[in-house]
């Protein structure tokens, strides 16, 4: 359980009944946003209340009235998935940058110009979101939001979704180490190791991370690996 000086109250009123518990806030974000995360993770006290700030509990009755059961965990994530999360000023402010931040870097690195085959800029993101008034929710689900998102940001920038694909040939005197860098950075779709102990391979990657791949090629052969454009989707 988190520290009581660190949760916020999360509050749920429905058939005339007030129900609270006290969360913290980044949790009950993720929580909100599908993610699996235990509930004694998420919270400061294992108890629902009528009201938090008088540590008064919630009854018995009440809570089989709306929620036909007593039991803490289906209780408190219906409360953290359809109540309202109380947040400073200051932790809201905190919390809807960072999930800009997240959205700009997502789409940066997944998202190209269709025209030109390259990505966008993430401040070029960013500026299109403010001129289109794009507003986000720390407490939305990420992917739909993205998708708003990208909708509002479509009639200022021409932007898709997009995936390259390479075949790449990496020699033999750094193909061991390569290929675990490889292998967490790229999808592989296909890949063999030579006689001569070099290792080639198809890989897939979010055509936003082009120049990030092309690097991390060059850096685990020494500029000595053979890439080559497959097709771009």
């Amino acid at each position: 359980m988190i520290p009581l000086d660190q949760a916020v109250v999360a509050r749920l009123d429905s058939h005339g009944e007030r129900f609270e518990i006290l969360v913290d806030p980044d949790m009950a974000a993720l929580i909100r946003q599908g993610e699996d995360i235990q509930i004694e993770d998420a919270v400061a006290a294992l108890f629902i209340f009528e009201n938090s700030s008088k540590a008064a509990k919630a009854s018995e009755e009440s809570l089989n009235k709306v929620f036909d059961t007593t039991e803490f965990e289906p209780v408190a994530l219906r409360i953290i998935k359809k109540g309202e999360i109380h947040l400073t000023a200051e932790q809201r402010k905190a919390m809807i940058e960072a999930r800009r931040r997240q959205v700009i870097t997502f789409i940066a690195r997944n998202a190209i110009n269709p025209q030109t085959k390259l990505p966008h800029p993430p401040q070029r993101i960013e500026m299109a979101m403010e001129e289109a008034r794009v507003n986000v929710d720390p407490f939305r689900n990420f992917e739909e939001q993205v998708k708003d998102v990208i909708k509002a940001l479509r009639p200022l920038l021409p932007i898709k979704f997009a995936e390259m694909r390479f075949a790449v040939k990496i020699p033999g005197d750094y193909a061991a180490k390569a290929y675990g860098e490889i292998a967490s950075a790229t999808t592989i779709e296909r890949d063999q190791w030579q006689n001569d102990g070099s290792w080639i391979c198809v890989v897939r990657i979010p055509a936003g991370i082009q120049d990030e791949f092309y690097s991390l090629i060059n850096r685990v052969s020494k500029g000595d690996a053979e890439v080559k454009i497959l097709d771009q989707d």
